[in-house]
């Protein structure tokens, strides 16, 4: 599959609003625990510092990630992204396509760190490209998660200098 990844527009509102809740509906990766709205999906991408959106060559969109601040202040320099793929194509590439252009974006808007507070212990798709694209995991976080079974799991901290 080829993949391309751009800015998002407003017209990607839907699409990219039903891959994030499907994450988001599966339980175990973001921490959040209502969906995506219209109305406040186009606001949530459109506040953040970025918003990639890839595109598959039949400019379908496959995935996405939001990248924003990690902090503010004397830690604003350190940024923080989350990444969504679409559940049909998983396996096939976006998930890398999306994190290297997510790192190529945060320098170039100026970030220095990228850092990962809550990447799911059990996640060994995320873990693995992590790994290989050079993160450093910092620590395990024991019971930080809590999955939508009601069950807690344990979190690993990453960062990458960028």
């Amino acid at each position: 599959m080829e993949i391309t990844v751009r800015e998002f527009r407003s017209e990607d509102t839907k699409d990219a609003i039903a891959i994030w809740n499907e994450v988001v509906d599966q339980g175990k990766a973001f921490p959040q625990l209502e969906d995506l709205g219209v109305e406040d999906g186009e606001a949530f991408f459109k506040e953040q510092s970025y918003t990639g959106i890839a595109v598959n060559e039949n400019d379908e969109i496959v995935g996405l990630y939001i990248l924003h601040p990690n902090n503010i202040g004397r830690c604003g320099h350190i940024c923080n992204a989350s990444y969504a793929v679409k559940s049909t194509v998983r396996g096939q590439g976006v998930g890398k396509a999306i994190v290297t252009d997510c790192l190529e974006k945060a320098k170039e808007i100026g970030f220095r760190v990228l850092q990962f507070n809550a990447v799911v212990k059990s996640n060994t798709t995320a873990l693995a490209l992590y790994k290989k694209l050079g993160f450093t995991q910092l620590g395990t976080i024991p019971g930080g998660f809590l999955n939508k079974d009601g069950v807690y799991e344990d979190i690993i901290v990453h960062y990458k200098e960028l």
